[in-house]
This record gives structure tokens, C-alpha cells and sequence, in this order.
């Protein structure tokens, strides 16, 4: 029988004689330290609740405007200068590292409806309720802007909603009651493309294949233009209307579009038949999106008084953003730099936000690079687990966003025991399962 014994070799721990150092057993690699893992959750956990206390997204707000905000434009070549119209035509051109106006215009007799830089970047496209295309020439100075006159003022026949530039040449486009396309150096517009709808509010060129288009009509249609073709390409048709529309910077194929239903839909135009993502949590129509320059997130704005921003491969918002004076947002815009967004809304204001709730502003020394980038890879790492998920996503939301919330929810769990009641009480197979992005495309065109 052979018998375990636990034994110890005295010459591994006793010393040979007393002038020797004790000898030590520690192993100071820290891979196998026994509670590396314990020791990594707690420093995640505590990173995830200091950045939720440190989670400051206002910066400031741009004053000046006497009515509401209707439409913001980011300068693509000066980061710090972004142009604003609000409902009584005036034109503001905002430098907002000093948060500056530097220039204010009366443009247009009623809703300023568009605005665009132009390919110079020197210049400004204004449209309007009055039916005029207006170009602005600004220089700037040391003290400011320096504006004489409208370099170009174009009326049209028909009613402008949009505007939006081409990233490259000349070419602009305006929607209305019918697509134009105009060059900046002609006054009758290049091309005119219809396909039935009484107003087309918003168009939008294809950042990287620059001469592809797609807009928003009021028949609750998503129409795809080409320029260099005579008549539109696609059109699909959903349940409802959808407000405003914004291409995905980094891939050419993906646009995502704010709707009435509270939703945002990401489509991919290769199989423009169904919405690759549903996006959820506004609980009011939807009214503005934009992309990040990254192409990995994008923000919108909405009738319930709050900014989302979404991850574009995720269905739920990761961040929002609200205000008790902010009333209902008309706009937004994220910077070229990807660290601000800009909004707009009702009451007159512009609003700057960090696209980074947590991040530090300024110059950060070297640890502090070092100990931010070590909490973000430990806050992913442990992101599954439930106290750090918790913490994480938690957000202090108005009474009447939470309420709301609540209020959609119940309608959804009505719906779908409804559902479930009449597949439980009718043949066999007799009511299929069908996913939610498949209901929301009505029709689609060729």
C-alpha cells in the first residue's frame, strides 16, 4: 500500500548560513499571478463607474439666432467653421473654437432650407421658402469676414426643400418637386430627374462614389439617383415617412435613414429590399442623422427633446444626450475632427456636444494616454459582465422619455402575444414567422 505524504526538501527554504538572504518564492510574472483575473475585474469595474461619473458631454452652445435652428453644414476643409439657417432666413457662419459668429446674413424670405459649401470651400449655397438659390462669397480675416454682396442669386419655378453638395467638382443637387442637378458656374440647372412624388425633403451625394444620389420623398419612398443617368435607379417604399437620410462615409454601400416610427433603418443598396439594421430608442419621429468621419457610429436627433448616438452595427444607442431647455431637435451634425457634435432645435440654440461623454478635453500627459487606454481595454474586456453592463448602460433619461418608453414596450409585448394567440389557435404553419425588417418595405421599384 503506498501512502501520499506531503514532504519538503529543506535545502529549497532553509538557508546554508545565517549571513544569507531568506530565501523568497515569489513568481512576479504576471500572467500567472492567482488573482490576476479578480484584480483586472475590480480595476474594469471601477473605471466603468468613474467614467459614468465623469460623463460631462456639454461643452457650450452657439448664441444668436432670434428663431428656431433648421439646418447646420460642416465645412470639410476648415473643421472649426460650420454654417447654420434658421426659420427667419437668416444665415449665420459659426467659427467654434471661440465660439464666434462670424458672419450673419439675411438670406431668404421665410425657412432658410439648405446649406452647402462650395467646392472652394470659399463660398456658400443657400436655399429657401422664396424659391432662390443664393451664393454668398466670404473671406475670411483677422478681425472676420468680409462680405460684400450675393456672388449669384438663381429663382427656380418650384419649391426647394434640400440641398446638398457634391464631395467632388462643381455639381450640386436640390430636391423640391423634382431632383436638379445645377453647376455652380450655370444658372439653369444640368439635369432633372422625376419619378412621381409630390416632395422629395431631403437628397444627399454619396461621399465616395460622388456621383450617386439618394433622397426621401413624402410618398414614404427612398428614390436612388445616378447623375450621369437620364432617370432615377431604385425606389423602395416603407410603411412610413422618412425624414432625413445619411451615407455612410467609409462604405459606399450603406446609408441610414431617420423615420416617423422612432426608428432609424440602415440600408444597403446592393439589396435595397429590406433594412440591414433596425435601429431603436427615440420614442418620437425622428428628424436628422449624420455619420461620424469614421463611418462607426453616427448621431440623430428627434422630436422627443434628445440626441442618440448608435453604434451602426448595433440596434440600441449607446449614449444620449438631453437638456431641460433643449426642445425639439431640428439637426445635427458630428464634426471632421470626430470629437464634437453639433445640434440644433427649436429654441434658437446650437448646441456642442463631446461625441466622447468621458473624454478628457485638453493636452493629456503620457500616463494619462497610457491609463485611459488600459481602463478601455479592460472596460471591453469585462463589458458581458452583468455589474460592469450595468453600469455601463445606464442613463438618466426625462420622465417623459421614460414613460414613453414603457408605453412602447407594452404595445410591442401586445402585439406579439397577439401574434402568438393566433398561431396557437389556427392550422398548423398556417401563419409564418416574419422578421420585423421585412414589414417595413411596403413596395419596391425598379
Amino acid at each position: 500500500m503506498k501512502v501520499k505524504v506531503i514532504t519538503r526538501n529543506p535545502d529549497r527554504y532553509v538557508r546554508e548560513t545565517k549571513q544569507d538572504i531568506h530565501k523568497s518564492f515569489r513568481n512576479y510574472d504576471r500572467e500567472v499571478h492567482p488573482f490576476q483575473s479578480t484584480r483586472e475585474y475590480v480595476r474594469a469595474l471601477n473605471a466603468t463607474k468613474l467614467e459614468r461619473v465623469f460623463a460631462k458631454p456639454f461643452v457650450g452652445n452657439l448664441d444668436g439666432h432670434r428663431d428656431g435652428v433648421a439646418v447646420i453644414s460642416k465645412n470639410f476643409a476648415k473643421i472649426s467653421l460650420i454654417a447654420s439657417g434658421a426659420y427667419d432666413g437668416d444665415v449665420k457662419l459659426w467659427y467654434v473654437a471661440d465660439k464666434s459668429c462670424m458672419m450673419s446674413i439675411n438670406a431668404h424670405v421665410g425657412y432658410c432650407r439648405g446649406i452647402a459649401f462650395s467646392s472652394d470651400e470659399s463660398s456658400l449655397i443657400t436655399i429657401g421658402d422664396d424659391k432662390k438659390i443664393m451664393t454668398w462669397n466670404f473671406n475670411i480675416n483677422g478681425t472676420g469676414v468680409d462680405i460684400v454682396k450675393p456672388a449669384n442669386m438663381i429663382i427656380t419655378k418650384t419649391v426647394l426643400a434640400s440641398l446638398s453638395h457634391s464631395y467632388e467638382g462643381p455639381n450640386f443637387a436640390t430636391s423640391g418637386e423634382t431632383c436638379h442637378i445645377w453647376d455652380e458656374s450655370r444658372n439653369e440647372p444640368l439635369k432633372e430627374l422625376k419619378w412621381g412624388v409630390d416632395l422629395l425633403q431631403d437628397i444627399k451625394y454619396n461621399p465616395i462614389e460622388t456621383t450617386l444620389l439618394a433622397a426621401c420623398g413624402s410618398d414614404r419612398g427612398i428614390i436612388l439617383y445616378d447623375q450621369r443617368e437620364t432617370k432615377p435607379i431604385r425606389k423602395i417604399v416603407m410603411t412610413l415617412r422618412s425624414n432625413q437620410l445619411s451615407w455612410n462615409p467609409m462604405q459606399a454601400f450603406y446609408f441610414t435613414v431617420a423615420n416617423e416610427d422612432y426608428n432609424l433603418y440602415t440600408y444597403d443598396i446592393r439589396r435595397f429590399t429590406n433594412p440591414l439594421k433596425i435601429h431603436h430608442g427615440h420614442v418620437g419621429p425622428v428628424t436628422s442623422v449624420d455619420y461620424a468621419p469614421t463611418g462607426r457610429e453616427f448621431v440623430s436627433g428627434s422630436y422627443d427633446k434628445t440626441i442618440r448616438i448608435f453604434d451602426a452595427a448595433k440596434a440600441n444607442s449607446r449614449e444620449i444626450y438631453h437638456t431641460k431647455r433643449m426642445q425639439h431637435v431640428t439637426c445635427v451634425n458630428w464634426s471632421m475632427d470626430n470629437k464634437y457634435i453639433f445640434s440644433g432645435s427649436d429654441e434658437m440654440n446650437i448646441r456642442v456636444w463631446k461625441a466622447n461623454a468621458a473624454e478628457k478635453l485638453g493636452s493629456l500627459q503620457m500616463r494619462e494616454k497610457n491609463a485611459f487606454n488600459y481602463n478601455t481595454v479592460l472596460k471591453e474586456k469585462y463589458a458581458a459582465h452583468p455589474s460592469v453592463k450595468r453600469i455601463a448602460q445606464h442613463r438618466q433619461v426625462p420622465k417623459m422619455v421614460y414613460n414613453q418608453q414603457a408605453k412602447i414596450r407594452t404595445a410591442k409585448l401586445k402585439n406579439k402575444r397577439k401574434e402568438e394567440n393566433k398561431r396557437q389557435n389556427s392550422k398548423p404553419d398556417s401563419i409564418p414567422y416574419v422578421a420585423e425588417a421585412k414589414t417595413k418595405v411596403v413596395r419596391s421599384d425598379h
